[in-house]
């Protein structure tokens, strides 16, 4: 009984020094840190209720899909805000083809909006997953590292798959852009 008592109390901390080790804890990073040249945001679409999408949704009926709610357009304008305050007024903005980001993303009111299959969601289509991810990836490699600021309107696990860090809705990771479709992970979005 004890042994068991000491081992779950002690599996959280080496979880923990795993995480470190492997440099996965990130800052958390000032919103006026992706104002500077070559900078991305990979933004969790803002607050959708539910996990997924109904069966039988389509990308062309946003009626078929998981929306966001008056909570996460209130997230989304929020940061919006927030990001204009800290010196982010004209971005580049990329989006998922699903509607709760094209949302997430116009109501930012960063810059127009772009449609980018390669943000598009595979949670529940893991057979999409790794021609998705390689073509973020040569997106990314395609950006001048040097260039404006990027936001890129996405989903949870296509975020994971650049970083170990807990994405939560409205919220995101920094990277630095260096040429190739690995960008420098600098940390995560502030949430307030």
């Amino acid at each position: 009984m004890k042994r068991t008592f000491r081992l779950l109390f002690l599996l959280p901390l080496f979880v923990l020094l795993g995480s470190v080790a492997r440099g996965s804890v990130a800052a958390t990073l000032p919103l006026a840190e992706l104002a500077k040249p070559g900078r991305v945001l990979m933004l969790r679409h803002a607050e959708a209720p539910g996990v997924g999408d109904p069966p039988g949704f389509r990308l062309d009926d946003c009626g078929t899909q998981r929306n966001l709610d008056d909570s996460g357009r209130h997230q989304a304008r929020t940061l919006g805000t927030r990001l204009a305050n800290a010196g982010v007024v004209a971005a580049r903005v990329y989006s998922s083809q699903w509607c709760r980001c094209l949302e997430t993303a116009r109501l930012l009111q960063l810059g127009p909006v772009t449609e980018l299959p390669a943000l598009n969601s595979f949670f529940e289509r893991s057979q999409h997953r790794e021609a998705t991810i390689a073509a973020l990836r040569s997106f990314l490699a395609s950006l001048p590292p040097d260039g404006p600021p990027v936001v890129l309107v996405t989903h949870q696990f296509t975020i994971n798959a650049f970083t170990s860090a807990d994405t939560p809705s409205g919220g995101g990771s920094i990277f630095q852009l260096d040429g190739t479709g690995n960008p420098r992970w600098l940390g995560t979005l502030p949430t307030d």
